[in-house]
């Protein structure tokens, strides 16, 4: 049987929740957007690269984001000793260059994961808890709305790879 990603419920958040539960709905409604771009593509299609010269394709976009949330949640605010997703020697754009269809569904479940560890290492902190990124102070807020907006950039790319990959277009 050959994998597919599955369907996906995205969540409906309000719209005059306090600032922790808004920001919280809107990186979640983000990060389903993503695998709802993904739902009902086997493996291969997932690795597929539609559009060249670009390096762009969901399963890409899916271990980028793993990659994203590793670093903002865990080792730059919770300062977790946590390894980073890709080998430092493998290249900045591993998550992007080195796909391999074999590892799809490992790869998606390990972001959904990485969600969990990510909101694990916020849970009960101020927004305005503070850490030093590249020596400069910032806020869990920072990371929340940092997130936000590379999640939306990024499903706009999902939309656009999902088309080419089988004309499939919208929400």
């Amino acid at each position: 049987m050959t994998w597919r990603a599955p369907a996906v419920d995205r969540p409906d958040g309000s719209l005059t929740a306090p600032e922790r539960k808004l920001l919280q709905g809107y990186l979640d409604f983000y990060r389903t957007t993503l695998l709802f771009k993904c739902a009902g593509l086997t493996a291969s299609e997932l690795a597929e690269r539609p559009s060249p010269p670009s390096n762009l394709s969901l399963l890409g976009l899916i271990r980028h984001l793993t990659k994203v949330e590793r670093i903002w949640f865990r080792i730059h605010f919770a300062t977790e000793p946590a390894d980073p997703v890709f080998p430092l020697e493998l290249g900045k754009d591993a998550d992007f260059e080195l796909i391999d269809p074999a590892e799809a569904q490992a790869a998606y479940e390990g972001l959904i994961t990485e969600w969990k560890l990510s909101d694990e290492a916020a849970a009960g902190r101020s927004l305005d808890a503070r850490f030093t990124f590249k020596g400069r102070e910032s806020t869990l807020r920072m990371i929340y709305i940092h997130l936000i907006g590379e999640y939306a950039r990024h499903c706009g790319h999902a939309d656009l790879v999902r088309e080419q990959l089988d004309g499939t277009t919208g929400a």
